[in-house]
């Protein structure tokens, strides 16, 4: 048993979790996990899952599990995302937390959303974007994860403001964005189906004075009609037809 047992876990990833049906690919049989389970090598954390009695999982290995032997479909996006590609400035106060897309028709599975893994997992579902640009993949303590490239992680960042994040914390973190591809940023642009997010994108990115933003094209990139309010007293700025917090406004 000892020596199954190990063999799995040289090819188990690292803080990650194990599936019935990947577990019975490398050799075990469901009948031999229950017996795993028993001699305490093994601990069920839901039905079909389980991890090894002596490691503790994480979040984002569970995640990288989910996709490699589930096929699960998900990717760190907002503030989580720009933290793995190197951007720390938007730190939470508290308990850490992780913010996931998913398809709408393929959400987390309920072990993995209820399970607590020291940290807050926000999930979202949103037409916003459809993942099909602007999705890469990081290597992150020996996993691999989808994780949307700072270009989107930024939008996302929008999208979810201001319940999630106020504007000034998205604006101090589009203010290290100094290195985004104009074409990449002109696609999600095309793509992206919210007015609030194009809008609040381009006031930032100009007011940031950033190099790139001058290489835009945003001959197809439509913004709506109407204005567009973030809190009571702000200042109008008149050419996105934003009403922009007066902090925000203010800062030079």
């Amino acid at each position: 048993m000892a020596t199954k047992i190990n063999n799995v876990m040289k090819l188990s990833l690292p803080s990650g979790v194990m599936s019935t049906s990947w577990l019975e690919s490398k050799g075990l049989s469901r009948t031999e996990q229950s017996k795993y389970v028993k001699s305490g090598w093994l601990v069920r954390m839901a039905t079909g899952v389980y991890r090894f009695s002596n490691e503790t999982p994480t979040l984002y290995g569970a995640l990288a599990s989910y996709k490699e032997q589930m096929g699960g479909c998900y990717r760190i996006g907002a503030s989580s995302a720009l933290e793995l590609h190197g951007y720390t400035h938007y730190v939470a106060v508290g308990t850490p937390s992780s913010h996931i897309f998913t398809p709408a028709d393929h959400r987390l599975p309920k072990w993995m959303s209820s399970y607590d893994w020291k940290r807050t997992l926000w999930e979202f579902s949103t037409k916003v974007f459809d993942g099909s640009i602007g999705v890469t993949t990081v290597e992150y303590e020996g996993l691999s994860l989808q994780v949307s490239t700072p270009e989107l992680a930024i939008m996302e960042c929008l999208l979810l403001a201001p319940e999630y994040y106020q504007l000034m914390d998205v604006y101090y973190l589009m203010e290290m964005l100094t290195t985004l591809r104009d074409e990449l940023v002109t696609s999600l642009l095309e793509q992206c189906s919210s007015f609030k997010v194009k809008r609040l994108f381009l006031y930032m990115a100009e007011k940031s004075k950033h190099s790139w933003f001058k290489r835009l094209d945003l001959s197809n990139i439509t913004l709506g009609s109407g204005p567009r309010s973030f809190g009571k007293g702000g200042v109008k700025d008149a050419k996105y037809n934003l009403i922009i917090p007066k902090e925000l406004a203010d800062y030079e």
